[in-house]
């Protein structure tokens, strides 16, 4: 038999087999997307994706702690081979043009940390949600 014939025959039975899956079984097509993130987080793990403990902001951070390490790294490695250049002027230029992108480099690090921070902050987290809430129920309970 060839691989088409193969294949003309299992889809269909594929197929077949996972509607009836979700036939036979209805809580698995239940369960809500809530429901699966709250299974896949670990303990420890951020609850929050924005705000001043979320995903969002641990990630990043991370990321631009490690681009600045390295751009420093680079600034190192820069001086060293000036130093060792002899005074040959394509080793120095070299140099100099290491030095300087590990610099451009230092200060984006820094400007994407501020400016990601500014941004998370200005974000809206769920534990702000919640004390809007709470502060809103707090209001009408005493309105009422």
């Amino acid at each position: 038999m060839d691989m088409k014939r193969i294949a003309k025959i299992i889809l269909p039975i594929l197929l077949i087999a996972g509607f009836l899956t979700f036939l036979v079984v209805p809580e698995v097509s239940a369960i809500t997307l809530r429901e699966g993130a709250e299974a896949a987080r670990c303990d420890g793990c951020p609850a929050d994706l924005f705000g001043d403990k979320g995903a969002f902001k641990q990630v990043t951070n991370t990321i631009l702690y490690i681009v600045g390490i390295i751009a420093v790294i680079m600034l190192i490695i820069g001086g060293i081979k000036y130093v060792i250049s002899g005074g040959d002027s394509k080793k120095v230029t070299d140099a100099k043009n290491t030095i300087l992108y590990a610099i451009i480099g230092l200060i984006i690090a820094f400007l994407s940390y501020a400016i990601v921070n500014f941004v998370i902050s200005a974000l809206p987290s769920s534990e702000d949600e919640k004390q809007e809430e709470q502060t809103s129920l707090l209001i009408q309970s005493t309105e009422g």
